[in-house]
């Protein structure tokens, strides 16, 4: 039973949205991805956010661009957390989408990323979930180590070589 749904409003938001199912993935937190528009299908999305619960689902990440109601629209139905991301556009950067995501109304919260943000919707997942799951939370702490060990890893090549030759590598 898939702990997290991934849902976007089109399949031009794929390349964001997997970056989201690979970091749950690297978790081992299974999901379902689907995309359905709220726009343009909207008997599809009330039965998608309706039934989500009963799916087993703890969290939903939405993704959506431009007027970007998917992500709100979840969150007035589903009970559960709400991760928005949202999406870049040609038109306006994304901050569209960025500022009808996270302005939603007192009493309807969406936890919001950055635009294009979806590795970190899927850490974020991840996070929300580890709450009730010891073995999730030393895999994040694990995961927080090797970030750590990574910065240290470069800063040392870099007072090794010099920026000149690290620039070059």
């Amino acid at each position: 039973m898939p702990q997290v749904g991934i849902v976007m409003g089109s399949d031009s938001d794929m390349p964001v949205m997997a970056k989201a199912a690979e970091m749950l993935e690297k978790f081992g937190i299974s999901y379902e991805m689907t995309i359905i528009s709220a726009h343009r299908e909207p008997d599809v999305f009330f039965e998608y956010a309706k039934t989500a619960e009963e799916k087993g689902f703890k969290v939903i990440i939405a993704g959506a661009g431009m007027a970007a109601h998917l992500p709100g629209m979840c969150a007035a139905i589903f009970p559960m957390p709400v991760i928005g991301i949202p999406m870049h556009t040609t038109s306006l950067g994304g901050r569209d989408s960025l500022y009808s995501i996270v302005q939603m109304p007192s009493g309807i919260p969406v936890a919001t990323v950055a635009i294009n943000g979806g590795a970190n919707a899927g850490i974020l997942a991840a996070k929300i979930l580890a709450t009730s799951n010891p073995e999730l939370l030393r895999k994040l702490k694990d995961y927080a180590a090797s970030l750590k060990e990574s910065v240290e890893k470069k800063d040392a090549r870099l007072k090794e070589v010099g920026y000149k030759a690290y620039m070059d590598k």
